[in-house]
Order: C-alpha cells, then sequence, then structure tokens
C-alpha cells in the first residue's frame, strides 16, 4: 500500500485551510448555499465572511506552521503503528484505540477542532465578535466530532454487533419519539411526575392571579422565626428545582431551619398571556406576593429571596416599592443574579442589536417566546453534555436516558410572553439600564438599586457559564450600598444549577467566604477571592445563619395556612407548576 509523502500530506490537508490566496477566496464566497472550492468545502469560510474580519498574515503563517509540525507528527506515529494518545472524554472508550482507523480518524478531528478554535481566536475583531466568532466555530467542531455518527464511531458499531442490530432498532425508535417531542431526552421522563415524587415538600396553595400561585409550607418545627421567606424563582423556568426530592431540597432545608416559607409559582404562559410585559411581573407577581407574605403573616418585612431571573425580578420591585416610600424586605436574597449585565457570559453570544430587534418584530407587541426555544438556546451553551452526549447514548447505541432530577426539570420548560421577554433583552442584557440609578422606568416610577434598605445575601457559583460569578459580585455595591458590611457574598463550587443545588446534608463540594467588606472597582471580585476563605461541603448553613440573624423573634409556628381573607385552594405544588409548555 503506497502511502503519501508525511509532510506533503500535511501541506495538502493545511492549504485547505490557510493557503493565503485559499483564505482570501474565503472573504469573497458565500457563506452558504453555493460557492466551489476550498471556500464551500470549509464551514469557517461563512464564518469569518459574515463578521467581516480577518487574521493578520503573521499569526496565519504561525498557525499554519504549528499545524504542519503537529499533522506531520500524527502521520508519522501513525505510518510507526503507535497509537495516538487521545485526551478527550468523548474517544475514552478502549474501542478509540482498538483500531488504527478509529484512533487516528479520533487524533485528526482533534487536531483539526485545535487548529480551527485557535484561527477563531486569532481574528481582528472587538471581544464580542471574537466570542460570537469563537461560539460559532465552537459550534460546528463539535457536531463533526466521529462520537456522532454511527459511521465513525466504533463504541457504537460495537453495540450494534453484540446486540445483532438490536441497539439501532431502539436508537431509531428513541429518535422517532424525541421527534414527535421536538427536544432530545436527557433523562428517563416516565421516572418522574410533579407532586409525586419531585416537588413534593408538604403545603397549600393559598392565593392564584392569571400570573402566579403562592404556595405556604408546612412547618416542621413547633416555632418559627417571625418574619417569613417569600421565594421568588425564575420565571423561565419551573420552580421545583428548589425542591426537587426530599434530600435535595432547598424548600424543605430552609422550612427545616425554622422559617415559615412561601413561595412564588409562575403559571406556564399560553395565548392568553401574549400581551403580558416586564411590569406585569413585577407589580401583579413580586410585588402581589410580597404583600401576600406581609398580610399572611402578620409582619411588615419579609425576607425576599431571587434565583437567577427571580432575582431580577424580586430586585426590581423592591426598587419600585422604595420609590414608592415602602421598604417591606427583612433581607434580600440573590443567587446567580444578574443586575449588573456588563458581564453576561456565554449568553452574550445571543444578544446583539440585530437579535434583539427581530425579536421586537416578531414579539414585542404580542406574542409567546416558546420554552422549547429557550430550552434549546441553553442547550447550546454545552452541546457536549447536552445535545451531542445524548445523541451518541440515545440514538446511535440504543440506550435509554438514565433517571435524573434535574435533567428532567430541565427538559420542562417554560415559555414567556412576548413583550416581557424583549422588554427583559433591551433594557438589562442589551442596555444594561437596571444598574443605573432613574435610567428605567417600572410600574410607573423610576428605578434606583441603591434605595432598597436591606442587608443582602449574594451567592454566585464559581463555574457558572450562565452568570459569571464576579458578575454577581457586582450586585454587592448596587443594593444597600450605603450600609456594606450589612452585606455578604459567598461563592460556590460547581455551576448555574448545580452549584445551588448542593445539599447541606451531603457534604459535598465547596464554598468560599470573606468577612472584610467588599471593595468597589473592577479588581474586586478578584481581591475578595485573593482574602476569601474556603469551606467544605454546602454553602446552605450560611444563607441559614443570614436568616437567622435577620429573621427576628421566635413564634409559634402557624398551625394553620393562609388567614381569613387568603384560604387554601389545593395542595402544594398545585396545578400552575404542572402545566407543559406547548
Amino acid at each position: 500500500m503506497n502511502m503519501p509523502d508525511p509532510q506533503a500530506f500535511a501541506t495538502t490537508w493545511m492549504n485547505q485551510f490557510t493557503d493565503p490566496s485559499v483564505w482570501q477566496g474565503w472573504m469573497k464566497m458565500p457563506a452558504a448555499g453555493g460557492g466551489t472550492g476550498a471556500a464551500a468545502a470549509n464551514p469557517l469560510a461563512g464564518v469569518f465572511k459574515d463578521f467581516g474580519v480577518s487574521i493578520a498574515p503573521a499569526k496565519l503563517e504561525a498557525l499554519r506552521q504549528d499545524y504542519l509540525q503537529k499533522a506531520g507528527a500524527l502521520w508519522q506515529e501513525f505510518m510507526s503503528g503507535k497509537t495516538p494518545q487521545l485526551h478527550d472524554k468523548r474517544f475514552s472508550g478502549s474501542e478509540w484505540t482498538a483500531t488504527p482507523f478509529a484512533a487516528i480518524t479520533a487524533a485528526s478531528y482533534l487536531l483539526n477542532s485545535e487548529f480551527m478554535l485557535a484561527l477563531s481566536d486569532a481574528v481582528e475583531a472587538g471581544p464580542r465578535e471574537r466570542q460570537k466568532i469563537r461560539f460559532t466555530v465552537q459550534q460546528m467542531v463539535d457536531a463533526m466530532s466521529p462520537a456522532n455518527f454511527l459511521a465513525t464511531n466504533p463504541e457504537a458499531q460495537a453495540k450494534l454487533i453484540e446486540s445483532k442490530g438490536e441497539s439501532l432498532t431502539r436508537g431509531l425508535q428513541h429518535m422517532l419519539e424525541d421527534l414527535r417531542k421536538g427536544r432530545i431526552s436527557q433523562s428517563d421522563e416516565s421516572a418522574f411526575e410533579v407532586g409525586n415524587n419531585v416537588g413534593t415538600a408538604a403545603g397549600e396553595v393559598v392565593y392564584e392571579n392569571e400570573l402566579f400561585q403562592l404556595i405556604q409550607y408546612t412547618p416542621t418545627t413547633p416555632t418559627v422565626r417571625a418574619r417569613p421567606l417569600l421565594m421568588i424563582p425564575p420565571c423561565i423556568n419551573k420552580f421545583y428545582i428548589l425542591d426537587l426530592q426530599p434530600e435535595n431540597s432547598l424548600v424543605r432545608y430552609v422550612v427545616e431551619q425554622g422559617n415559615t416559607v412561601f413561595m412564588v409559582s409562575w403559571r406556564n404562559p399560553d395565548k392568553s398571556m401574549s400581551n403580558l410585559g416586564w411590569d406585569d411581573y413585577v407589580e401583579r407577581g413580586a410585588i402581589e406576593a410580597i404583600k401576600l407574605a406581609q398580610d399572611i403573616s402578620g409582619q411588615d418585612k419579609v425576607h425576599v429571596f431571587g434565583f437567577c431571573v427571580g432575582g431580577t425580578i424580586a430586585a426590581s420591585a423592591l426598587a419600585v416599592l422604595a420609590a414608592r416610600g415602602q421598604q417591606p424586605a427583612a433581607s434580600l436574597s440573590l443567587l446567580t443574579t444578574l443586575l449588573d449585565f456588563t458581564d453576561t457570559g456565554v449568553l452574550e453570544v445571543f444578544i446583539d442589536e440585530t437579535q434583539v430587534a427581530l425579536r421586537e418584530a416578531s414579539l414585542a407587541k404580542g406574542g409567546i417566546m416558546p420554552g422549547r426555544d429557550l430550552a434549546t438556546t441553553f442547550s447550546a451553551l454545552r452541546p457536549n453534555d447536552l445535545v451531542w452526549n445524548y445523541v451518541q447514548q440515545n440514538y446511535l447505541k440504543g440506550k435509554v436516558p438514565p433517571a435524573f432530577d434535574l435533567l428532567y426539570w430541565n427538559a420542562d420548560s417554560t415559555n414567556l410572553p412576548g413583550p416581557m421577554f424583549c422588554w427583559y433583552l433591551r433594557n438589562t442584557y442589551l442596555e444594561n439600564k437596571l444598574k443605573v440609578p432613574g435610567q428605567l422606568t417600572v410600574c410607573g416610577v423610576q428605578v434606583d438599586l441603591g434605595a432598597i434598605d436591606a442587608p443582602v445575601f449574594v451567592y454566585g457559583s464559581k463555574e457558572d457559564h450562565i452568570v459569571p460569578w464576579p458578575a454577581a459580585f457586582a450586585s454587592m455595591n448596587l443594593v444597600n450600598p450605603k450600609k456594606p458590611k450589612a452585606n455578604r457574598f459567598v461563592l460556590g463550587a460547581s455551576g448555574h444549577i448545580a452549584g445551588v443545588i448542593n445539599p447541606a446534608s451531603k457534604g459535598k463540594r465547596s464554598y468560599w467566604v470573606n468577612d472584610k467588606a467588599p471593595k468597589k472597582g473592577p479588581r474586586a471580585p478578584d481581591e475578595w477571592f485573593a482574602g476569601a476563605t474556603e469551606n467544605k461541603g454546602s454553602w446552605w448553613p450560611e444563607w441559614a445563619r443570614f436568616l437567622q440573624e435577620n429573621g427576628g423573634e421566635e413564634v409559634p409556628a402557624p398551625t394553620a395556612f393562609g388567614n381569613e381573607r387568603y384560604q387554601p385552594i389545593e395542595p402544594a405544588p398545585g396545578r400552575y407548576v404542572k402545566a407543559r409548555a406547548d
């Protein structure tokens, strides 16, 4: 068998990517739907053309030479019979190194991926443009993995032979079922039912309107602290992420710590809610819930809790009330929440004037933002974990995904009213007005987060790709700025959801604290972390102590739900949370 010279092989392959004449051709040819030669064969042509960017010749040549050297070395190893090292979990199975073809296929893919991403990092563009280019290239690179195709996945091929074709039959069945559902199954959804084995904390719905139901949970201690806790979850997800199963329920934990707990359960919007806006979620949602918690508990102040977008809504509501001369918060707890949208993490790739204007044109005057679209967006942020992994396991290997409560919740998406969604995108993510006193009018008043007079507990997750922890930390200098020593920031390990849902009983992961008052300025998060102490286990006890310190006196636990005006409607978790997005 005649093999080409390694250097000639590498040079020919590289010319498809980095020859200057080919590069110039890429800049002139259409991105999709046409073109010939290298420009049509390489998807990067369209990416760079769309963004109108280029790479400095010196950088391009350096990347070219680096690729030539690595490609030549890889070919030499292959020719000498040496199996290449595959440092990637997608290719960790023994089948990938069992045959030369599988090993060289995976190794070549990894080398080409490295080069394509290096090209995207080398473009001459601003930080936002470069991030978008890299994201687009990363999506293509991940999609082209040989692990995603039966013809190039030796693990799936071995499963096919072992099962005498049954794995492929099951995989096709799984794919057809998912096509009917319109999404990829990430968990065995037959294993869970809301109200049966997730969302099971005992309580009663004591109020409902068009937007939400209010749940009051059953106390489990003989006495409680007088000031109740009102929990406002994100409206883009179901609240039961905070009450998955008994062993990992944050709701149960705070009830067991001696708190009277209320929960906002947002309704899953349908066409009847297609004209609701941000003001509705603030006034008829959060503010109404605050007043209800005050009325039912008989307290003038309540602990207000907001998670993710729920935190943005909660802080907006308190700023509106402050403008009206009211200070109902005994404390404000913000979990993985953005108030300053300067750094929006990887979501920034989806937010620019063009994309927001397109949403406004179709939804700002009425309509529904489908939950399916939101779920697809979040899955795209981690495609190997949330998309391609399930393509490989469910379809190529015919496996049933395991029962996992968090991923069941992740697939239980919610819609959003178009006007509310568009207002939120433009005024926060795009124009970042909420952090500036007086820049936004909400519910008829100009809001100032600094007017909120309450101690603040801010939590960020160290590996959060949706709310980077320094962005969460920025809230420390926006709310209650006159009493900074009363505020507290805690940094937990892991990501946006897993970092929050870290049960105290499990003793897993770790968290960081620093009792010194946070400084201001761009280096403040780094300085805070440099002086922070790492503690093993869950951050939940830190939050419990914060609530206790601001919770008022102990009183007998309530023996009935609601009050004379607000009577129980139905048992928790209520029917709103059970409605599925169309």
